[in-house]
Parts: structure tokens; C-alpha cells; sequence
């Protein structure tokens, strides 16, 4: 689960850039600059199916979206200079918050697979050991 982990980070980090970039090359209107951006955002792709493999799809795309807008409307604050105003800030927060429900959600779940798979380990040894 840490490497899944690792993958979706590593997709939102280039979904990010690759986003990122868009501001740049509206202003360079270089081929080189598309070809970076969809780049950056194929191997986003390509993380997140890694990463999908062991978590959720939906918590997985739930996450990579979310954190993904976040990062990107920091990038713009920092970067570009753009201006939030309060409903757009509450509206971020509120995706942070669900991002967070998502993921301690998801970390609950594999949780009690664990368990479950744990007691039915035990109840198989048990009805298995000879009582004759």
C-alpha cells in the first residue's frame, strides 16, 4: 500500500506541473511547451493507474483530483499572482476536508478487511484441528 501511495503522489505531482505549464505556454505559444505539458500529464495518468491497482479507483481519483486542484490553485497564488476570493477559498477547503474523509475512510476499510481476514484465519485453524 506504501508504494500505491507513492504513485499517487507522484501523479499528482506531475498532474500539477503539467497543469502548471498551461499558464507558461499561453504566454510562449511554444510546441515545445504542449509537448512538456501533455507529457507531464500522460505519466499523471500513468501513476494514477499504478496506484489504482491497490487503492480504490474512486478514493485514488478522489485524492489525485483534489489535493491536484489544491497544489495547482497554490501554484497560481504563488506563481501567477492570481486572486481567491472567500467563496473559492471555502470551496477549497472543503475538497481538503473531504480529501481527508476520503482517505481516513479508505484507511478504516483496509482496516477491517485486515481484521476480518485475521478472525476467519483463526476460526479455519480451529474447525480444522482435530477434535476426535
Amino acid at each position: 500500500m506504501f508504494i500505491a501511495r507513492i504513485f499517487l503522489l507522484l501523479a499528482i505531482s506531475s498532474e500539477v506541473a503539467g497543469t502548471s505549464t498551461m499558464n507558461f505556454i499561453g504566454q510562449q505559444h511554444s510546441l515545445w511547451g504542449y509537448g512538456i505539458m501533455y507529457l507531464l500529464i500522460t505519466v499523471s495518468y500513468y501513476f494514477l493507474s499504478l496506484a489504482a491497482k491497490k487503492i480504490a479507483i474512486g478514493v485514488a481519483y478522489a485524492v489525485w483530483e483534489g489535493l491536484g486542484i489544491s497544489l495547482i490553485t497554490l501554484a497560481s497564488l504563488l506563481l501567477f499572482d492570481a486572486d481567491l476570493n472567500p467563496q473559492e477559498l471555502l470551496g477549497l477547503g472543503l475538497a481538503v476536508v473531504g480529501i481527508v474523509m476520503v482517505t481516513l475512510g479508505e484507511q478504516q476499510l483496509s482496516t477491517d478487511k485486515t481484521t476480518v481476514s485475521k478472525t476467519e484465519t483463526s476460526q479455519q485453524s480451529m474447525s480444522s484441528g482435530s477434535w476426535s
